[in-house]
């Protein structure tokens, strides 16, 4: 080999390892639908929230705005099969458009599962999977590190009058050496836990479910909305805040424009809270 063709080997062994450590570091954050999303770590990826049905599959959530629509009332960007592509399931809570009936029915049955407690990991179980596994402070898949964060679905008033229906719910703080720091808030309002998260995991990465889904009988909101996309921004000047939860069903009374009005509004930096079209996806 002549001097000339070790020096271009050479660089192209570089490159290869510089490339492959990039991969390797990363961090890809996909929005497929809804609340449903992918986290990829290096070549390890999660899907989070799974509601896979067609549109209009199952009826308007009672008591809550727009019941004349069907949910999800648009269909996923990208082929099932492509969306179900993943190492990993995370379910933070049972409702249907966090984990619906197409969901149980399409996943590979073996597929390794999280869930948020004891309760909810036996109701995925009676679906026929196999592999269910409940989150707590040392959970770990492939050496990501899964951090479960208490979530509160809705204002102190209504989780007081509709608690029990509403449930538990969790966020999740995802975790690698020399990896970005990704924290999903799951469906919960702003509260001190979720404040607490931030404050002690100094995450890179957050992603709100901002689309301050309603129900008619109350002030307020049982998931976030533009203002904690503001919250966030401030509390955390590190990170990049992602909205997610928008636009797919019919008690969601935030859009992305909604969103992206306030951002631009309020003088954030756009650059710093991306607001997702369905299929999109980023890599930090």
């Amino acid at each position: 080999m002549t001097r000339i063709a070790k020096q271009l080997a050479i660089a192209a062994a570089l490159a290869a390892t510089v490339a492959t450590s990039a991969t390797a570091g990363s961090v890809g954050f996909q929005q497929i639908r809804n609340a449903t999303v992918k986290i990829t770590y290096g070549g390890t990826t999660f899907l989070v929230d799974p509601m896979l049905a067609k549109a209009g599959s199952y009826p308007a959530f009672q008591g809550t705005y727009h019941s004349e629509l069907r949910n999800p009332t648009v269909e996923l960007p990208l082929p099932l099969e492509d969306v179900m592509r993943a190492d990993a399931v995370i379910v933070t809570h049972t409702h249907l458009d966090h984990w619906d009936d197409g969901a149980k029915a399409a996943l590979p049955k073996h597929i390794p599962l999280f869930a948020q407690n004891d309760e909810d990991a036996a109701s995925i179980r009676k679906a026929g999977f196999t592999d269910v596994r409940v989150l707590g402070p040392d959970s770990e898949f492939k050496g990501v590190r899964l951090t479960p964060v208490t979530g509160q679905h809705g204002t102190d008033q209504i989780m007081a009058a509709l608690g029990e229906r509403l449930g538990k719910t969790v966020g999740i703080v995802f975790r690698q050496p020399g990896h970005k720091t990704v924290y999903i808030a799951g469906d919960t309002i702003w509260t001190p836990q979720v404040a607490g998260a931030i404050a002690q995991y100094r995450p890179d990465v957050i992603v709100l479910n901002t689309g301050y889904a309603r129900l008619k009988a109350f002030d307020g909101s049982i998931i976030m909305g533009k203002e904690d996309v503001e919250r966030a921004y401030h509390a955390a000047p590190q990170a990049t805040i992602i909205g997610s939860h928008m636009e797919a069903l019919n008690h969601l009374t935030q859009t992305r424009q909604d969103l992206k009005d306030y951002v631009a509004e309020k003088g954030l930096d756009a650059q710093r809270v991306l607001v997702p079209a369905d299929g999109e996806a980023y890599r930090f």
